[in-house]
């Protein structure tokens, strides 16, 4: 096999197309991280109706993600397969997300009918437009390269993608916060929505011209024709996709961990509630955090380049799940309104750092890191999956299995504001904590809970699913392989059937 038969992306090409992440990531912050405070603090509504709600939604997605993935899978017209439904996604995002925190909040308490059906319609919308450009995210990369060296570095510049999209919201988040008086006035959403909206757009047309050269039909699969698949067939291709399962459960457990432990409520009641100054500590230490991910991003591409994707993320998760164990320790120690056993960054106009502080600045920093440089990883492993399902059956479906990852994605994610939701039930508030409320018996145990026990359970899931899951790095090459040259016997005529039998050790028998 040739070199040619690689292919491989421009350096502006690999840049560039991962903000489409940073796009969704944009509104992953905008509605998921703050749609509890806006049900219950804005609206009005029982946070335990939008917390059920958003879940009820997700599940939803167990229809329309195949839908979606197969009209990605049969789009194949003049702007190609991917470009229209990353413009045409974010585009149904803007829509919902200004009419929902914009212009429904002018409807009055009287009118609370109206309040709670245009908060499940526009919601809805809202996760039909995120299902469309997410799953471009994951499905997109099969065009871009699938050269084993190359396709590593997206986690990279999907990481700094997302923190163009989701790192900017959550700087400016508190910002806005603070000049709008919380995270529960009508002010904060309806100033926070046009930023975020005008910051996806950018990243989106950003993105679209990243993949704009490799959005075309000769970087489709191996070629031939390729039968459509009925809705029945999807169950059977996940049950036959061994690697796909396991990555599903891995992802999952990612997924939870960062949407978990990042939440704002779990946040304000970390930095605000127990430690007493959410001004002082959030941004410090989400740019400790961000700051220290930038080592083990360069870690993680040596080892997936060396070893492989899956090596790199078993290594890294685990460093994450040790880490943490320590930030437990420390939280475990937390004495209320004992300086030496509180965070203190900032006091008098200077620095205020006590030992306590140093030692979880070490912990988390180091834990941060290595789970936020792992966040991310499974999305450009649902490629190597997707070519695998290539290399077995000969189907390129690139839609389908990224909205198969992209349902779960979802799911954990509203499991995840449904989760929080139930702990704060426990402590007897009537609303989401935001960055005022204080501090009530038990809120520390359920911060050890939210912040570290339930992340350092869903690494754990993650780890076990990745134990039998078999794309290793050396294992790709061969899978690559063997689709480039089937690739090259259907161009020169063979069909796709005999392709698939006389081609399975890299060797190409002509017709």
């Amino acid at each position: 096999m040739g070199e040619q038969t690689v292919n491989r992306a421009k350096p502006c090409q690999l840049a560039l197309f991962p903000l489409n992440n940073g796009a969704t990531n944009v509104y992953f912050v905008l509605v998921l991280s703050y749609v509890l405070n806006f049900g219950s603090g804005v609206l009005g509504m029982g946070a335990v109706f939008v917390s059920m709600m958003i879940t009820g939604m997700r599940v939803c997605d167990a229809v329309t993600d195949p839908i979606i993935g197969a009209l990605i899978d049969k789009t194949n017209g003049r702007f190609g397969k991917f470009r229209p439904f990353m413009v045409a996604g974010n585009l149904i995002m803007a829509v919902s997300v200004f009419l929902m925190y914009v212009l429904l909040p002018q409807a009055g308490p009287s009118m609370a009918g109206l309040r709670y059906l245009g908060f499940t319609a526009l919601y809805f919308l809202w996760v039909i437009g995120y299902t469309f450009q997410t799953s471009c995210t994951r499905s997109g990369q099969t065009v871009l390269t699938n050269d084993p060296k190359q396709r590593p570095m997206f986690t990279l510049f999907n990481t700094i993608g997302s923190l163009a999209g989701m790192g900017a919201m959550q700087v400016l988040a508190p910002i806005v916060g603070r000049l709008q008086g919380g995270y529960n006035t009508p002010g904060f959403f309806a100033a926070l929505a046009p930023i975020g909206i005008v910051v996806s757009m950018v990243l989106t047309a950003l993105a679209v011209v990243g993949i704009w050269e490799k959005d075309r039909a000769e970087y489709f699969g191996v070629g031939g024709p390729q039968e459509r698949l009925r809705l029945s067939e999807y169950v059977q291709i996940l049950r036959a996709n061994k690697p796909m399962q396991r990555l599903m459960a891995a992802g999952a457990g990612c997924k939870l961990a960062l949407a978990i432990a990042t939440h704002t409520a779990v946040l304000c009641m970390l930095y605000g509630s127990m430690m007493g100054d959410y001004d002082g500590l959030y941004l410090p230490m989400m740019i400790i955090g961000y700051a220290s991910s930038a080592p083990f991003f360069l870690l993680t591409i040596r080892t997936s380049q060396k070893k492989g994707q899956k090596a790199s993320l078993v290594r890294y998760v685990t460093a994450a799940l040790v880490c943490y164990g320590a930030v437990l320790a420390l939280l475990l120690l937390w004495r209320q309104g004992d300086p030496a056993w509180n965070l203190s960054i900032l006091s008098g106009g200077g620095l205020s750092l006590n030992l306590y502080t140093l030692l979880f600045i070490l912990f988390f920093g180091a834990g941060y890191g290595a789970y936020y440089s792992t966040a991310d990883m499974p999305i450009p492993m649902v490629a190597d999956c997707s070519d695998y399902e290539t290399y077995r059956s000969g189907r390129y479906i690139p839609g389908v299995m990224g909205t198969l990852f992209s349902l779960v994605d979802k799911l954990v994610s509203s499991l995840a504001s449904l989760v929080v939701t139930a702990a704060v039930s426990v402590l007897g508030l009537s609303a989401i904590p935001d960055q005022y409320t204080p501090y009530v018996p038990g809120m520390n145990r359920v911060v050890i809970v939210l912040f570290c026990l339930i992340p350092m359970a869903a690494w754990a899931a993650a780890l076990i699913a990745m134990r039998g899951y078999t794309l290793t790095g050396q294992r790709m090459k061969t899978i690559q392989a063997v689709n480039a040259a089937r690739k090259e016997a259907v161009a020169r005529g063979m069909t796709l059937e005999e392709a698939m039998t006389a081609i399975t050790d890299g060797t190409v028998e002509r017709p």
